[in-house]
């Protein structure tokens, strides 16, 4: 994703923690509108697989960690500016992000597809010059958008919630999104008459933990706990709650 619209944003302090078997303590920001992978639920609490996995974690490193909700938007400078240790919210491992940030190892995979109504004749491999296109903003989405259609309308969101509310309304012709919180959608009642269209237009897109630049020591940490995770099957079993198939 290109670091655009970077303005920080307010972030939030959520009331979750992991048991410490140290004394530091890891402030983790993580975005909260991003279902199944971080999102706010009917009681007010943040779940989601970026969450599970936080809290496994800090649990293998033995770290008090304390999660953060952040915009989008905002999560890099708020990073940046020390306002937490770490992002654990999806981010995918960019060369322009990587000139900002340090990054763990991947703890996910993922891929980019199309998603359009079941009944449209929305065709990726064809011109989609006049087409209205949705993604969120400062995502691979956005970005692969902006660098690879001409004469598109390409509407940007500040959630992706919120990009999936106007494509069921009818406002725009299809979404380019993450594969895996797409799939969340099209198994919604809300997404039911939706569909993936044509073939992902991207499929190596490496989802790590970013902390702040230089921070070496933490990102082996990071690392070297998912790793533990991935051994023990702790990996996994959270997998599992969330999807029918690997991620990783």
């Amino acid at each position: 994703m290109k670091l655009r619209n970077l303005l920080a944003g307010v972030a939030m302090t959520v009331g979750v923690s992991v048991s410490a078997q140290a004394a530091d303590t890891i402030k983790i920001a993580t975005e909260g509108a991003y279902p199944p992978f971080n999102f706010i639920d009917s009681s007010g609490e943040v779940k989601g697989f970026d969450v599970d996995i936080a809290r496994a974690l800090c649990e293998e490193m033995g770290a008090d960690c304390e999660l953060v909700l952040q915009d989008w938007d905002g999560i890099i400078p708020g990073l940046i500016a020390g306002k937490y240790d770490a992002i654990i919210a999806s981010m995918s491992i960019t060369p322009e992000r990587q000139e900002a940030v340090t990054f763990s190892e991947p703890y996910y995979s993922n891929k980019l597809q199309f998603i359009a109504p079941e009944d449209s004749d929305f065709d990726p491999s064809a011109d989609l010059a006049g087409k209205t296109v949705g993604a969120q903003r400062a995502t691979i989405a956005a970005q692969w958008l902006d660098e690879n259609t001409d004469d598109v309308d390409i509407k940007l969101y500040d959630t992706q919630e919120n990009a999936f509310l106007d494509l069921g309304s009818g406002r725009l012709d299809a979404i380019l999104a993450d594969k895996y919180v797409s799939w969340e959608w099209l198994e919604s009642e809300e997404g039911s008459a939706y569909e993936f269209k044509g073939e992902p237009v991207y499929d190596d897109d490496k989802i790590a933990i970013a902390v702040r630049k230089g921070n070496t020591e933490l990102a082996e940490r990071f690392s070297d706990a998912i790793e533990a995770i991935r051994e023990d099957g702790t990996y996994q079993k959270i997998n599992e709650q969330y999807f029918p198939f690997d991620i990783y």
